[in-house]
């Protein structure tokens, strides 16, 4: 397969992948999808913009990854199957890549009871794998889910989220040989705060000799403030923050509290550097993107390497 997603050339080439994220505004304005985007110009080789996360209306990710586009950067296109049925699915698949968009990340979406409209009907007309098959079908075979031949592949390279860390732990590895299998391509994980039992996941990944079938991209997140891992700790599901982490960030001097954050955050992509099987970090600044340039320099991940074309 061929596309222009330098995310995919860089992963292609065995270089280590940044990828940052990048949350549309509550409105119209594109200025504010434009300055995210030229904070992170330059530092990193593609940018999930999400698709109404945590159910809450924001600018659509396909015009916000238009905007990047044009900017120059790499957008991935987020896509919930909460809000649309397989109809309306392909349709946007088609009409992404003819706007020039490379890369989609399959997300099944945030109920919508977590949201700002509660009391609106979910679709759930299939579930991130379904659409990581839809995806691939569309892109190798040519053809729609009802089985006719469409005309122009959209050409895209596929991604998907991995919690190693929610509970069950021991269908973590199984899930994710289903979306290997399903057609994936490279894989996000859930902020990654506990080292070991991360390790212990990959370990299991390796073992079924998945590391070398899918790109394994690491997730973090750096703490601005103890508030904010107290937060991750106890009421986001599936997140595993240390207690010791926690200890870290109350020790910190208060006017040094999101230093201290940045620092974890850093520490933590050096580790996830040396682990097999894993080709690249994606950094969740959420609402802090001005700080990806710092991370990624500090980190010995700057520059970028350069790609052909």
């Amino acid at each position: 397969m061929k596309s222009e997603s330098r995310l995919e050339q860089i992963l292609t080439k065995g270089e280590f992948a940044v990828t940052s994220e990048c949350g549309p505004p509550r409105g119209a304005d594109a200025e504010v999808i434009r300055k995210k985007g030229e904070v992170l110009k330059g530092f990193v080789d593609g940018v999930n913009v999400t698709d109404n996360q945590t159910s809450v209306v924001r600018m659509s990710s396909i015009s916000s990854c238009v905007i990047l586009k044009g900017l120059g950067l790499n957008p991935i296109m987020q896509m919930v199957t909460r809000d649309r049925n397989r109809i309306a699915i392909q349709s946007d698949i088609l009409g992404a890549a003819a706007l020039g968009i490379n890369n989609i990340l399959c997300l099944t979406g945030d109920h919508q009871k977590f949201g700002d409209h509660a009391s609106a009907k979910n679709v759930f007309d299939m579930d991130s794998i379904q659409l990581v098959q839809t995806v691939k079908l569309m892109r190798d075979e040519g053809k729609f889910l009802g089985g006719e031949e469409l005309k122009g592949s959209p050409k895209m390279f596929i991604g998907a989220a991995e919690n190693p860390f929610a509970d069950p732990f021991e269908i973590r590895v199984p899930r994710l040989a289903k979306k290997i299998a399903a057609g994936v391509d490279f894989i996000q994980t859930q902020c990654i705060y506990n080292l070991p039992k991360f390790e212990k996941w990959m370990k299991l990944v390796r073992d079924r000799g998945l590391h070398e079938r899918v790109h394994i991209l690491g997730g973090v997140t750096p703490f601005k403030s103890v508030g904010m891992a107290n937060y991750m700790k106890k009421s986001v599901p599936g997140m595993d923050v240390p207690d010791e982490l926690i200890e870290r960030m109350k020790a910190a001097p208060k006017e040094k509290k999101a230093e201290e954050g940045i620092n974890i955050c850093i520490e933590t992509i050096k580790r996830l550097r040396e682990i097999e099987g894993i080709h690249g970090v994606h950094i969740m600044a959420i609402e802090w993107e001005e700080m990806v340039p710092e991370i990624v320099k500090r980190a010995g991940l700057f520059p970028r390497p350069h790609i052909e074309g």
